[in-house]
């Protein structure tokens, strides 16, 4: 209590010595007021995890932050993805049961969404070659470089693999898509969060994600009456990021397409003359 008045007493000293003193005035000088400080107010709460009451978004962010980017997430997809060079096989079943089989290339040239992207399917069978292109928003072939309007069985196919793939789900964003969160399923024992994920064009693609890895392992869709079912397979690091080299696709629980990626490459120069109709 001592120290403390002391204290208050030099302070209220040196105030005292440093106010000029004027002969005669007897009023003594009114201290200014001191503003009211300001509350500062509480930070909000922390919004917590709730793994059982997950959302889409948050299963959709967590697979591409932790599994397809190991731990850069969008920013590393974009930077390293800028353009894609694959190579592999990949095997056709008709209707009647024919088998055929083609090498094929594929390149890529990405862009902000996924509808405004370049895409060139160069595929080569025992007896003929010709090439797919996606570019500026529209479906074209090529063979002996004349162009040529595909067939539309060929074109759906072709646009489904780009629209209701991997990328849908992973650039969600960027393709202005909604989704909406599905029942947890368990298939073959492994236990999966369903997305349901619909683009601007209303296509809807249902996508498995797995509740411990946190990849996707399956897709379904449904057109022309038809039920789909895509598996991803043999999951492996290309360059910093997860592909799957494997991919098989049903149609109304029957084979129609497996492919095997040989070999992928991002960041490479890829020629933009590729993507014009002639």
């Amino acid at each position: 209590m001592f120290l403390r008045f002391r204290f208050l007493f030099s302070a209220a000293a040196m105030i005292l010595a440093s106010i000029p003193f004027v002969f005669g005035q007897t009023a003594t000088p009114t201290p200014a007021a001191s503003p009211s400080p300001t509350p500062t107010p509480a930070p909000a709460p922390a919004q917590k995890f709730d793994i059982k009451n997950i959302t889409a978004e948050q299963v959709v962010e967590i697979s591409l932050l932790s599994a397809y980017a190991f731990g850069s997430g969008r920013p590393l997809l974009n930077q390293i993805r800028k353009t894609t060079a694959e190579r592999g096989r990949v095997t056709y079943t008709a209707a009647d049961g024919k088998i055929e089989q083609a090498s094929y290339q594929r390149f890529i040239l990405r862009a902000d969404a996924l509808d405004k992207e370049r895409i060139r399917l160069d595929q080569e069978f025992p007896n003929a070659r010709y090439s797919l292109v996606w570019a500026d928003e529209k479906i074209f072939g090529l063979y002996n470089n004349t162009v040529f309007t595909p067939r539309e069985d060929a074109a759906k196919t072709f646009e489904n693999n780009i629209f209701r793939g991997l990328e849908a789900f992973l650039r969600y964003k960027e393709n202005g898509s909604t989704m909406e969160m599905g029942p947890r399923e368990k298939v073959m024992g492994v236990d999966f969060y369903t997305i349901d994920i619909t683009d601007t064009r209303g296509r809807k693609t249902r996508f498995y994600v797995s509740t411990k890895l946190w990849r996707v392992m399956m897709l379904t869709y449904e057109d022309g009456g038809v039920k789909y079912r895509r598996k991803f397979y043999d999951y492996k690091n290309a360059q910093g990021t997860l592909v799957p080299f494997k991919t098989v696709l049903w149609a109304d629980d029957k084979i129609i397409e497996e492919t095997e990626i040989g070999t992928i490459t991002f960041g490479q120069k890829v020629d933009e003359e590729l993507f014009k109709a002639g």
